[in-house]
């Protein structure tokens, strides 16, 4: 499976799963049929902003927010799509902390690699969305 499913999993089990260490994160993806390292795990829990907190890791709130994902635009495409484009690699996780955040306007999001596609219900939502997450992820 690819980097950017990886990332999804380890987004969706530190959300949702008390980690107290990386070699249990390896297992965890192990056991969801992800081949990991500790040194890969370690790079992805570095990209993904994820922090050891009180014994156990959860996804970054003192970060920069945004910078984990390194925004690079945000571009209106008709009246109800945004296009987002980050880091290669990193869309999939762009997009579940798009999706966390909840947005009025956001019908749902897509991730490539590198590009995330957000589907907006009108063209005044596509103008309200790209101003919030411009201020969000400092783009």
């Amino acid at each position: 499976m690819n980097r950017s499913a990886r990332h999804r999993k380890i987004l969706q089990l530190v959300t949702r799963t008390s980690i107290k260490d990386q070699s249990a994160l390896v297992r965890l993806l192990e056991r969801n049929g992800f081949a990991a390292t500790q040194a890969s795990v370690s790079r992805d829990l570095n990209e993904l902003g994820i922090e050891k907190i009180d014994g156990k890791y959860i996804v970054g709130r003192n970060s920069t927010p945004g910078r984990e994902f390194d925004t690079l635009s945000l571009s209106p495409a008709g009246n109800n799509l945004i296009v987002a484009r980050c880091r290669p690699g990193l869309a999939s996780a762009l997009a579940v902390e798009i999706d966390e955040r909840q947005y009025s306007g956001i019908v749902g999001t897509i991730a490539g690699d590198d590009t995330v596609f957000i589907a907006v219900n009108s063209k005044k939502d596509q103008a309200d969305v790209i101003q919030r997450l411009r201020e969000d992820l400092n783009v």
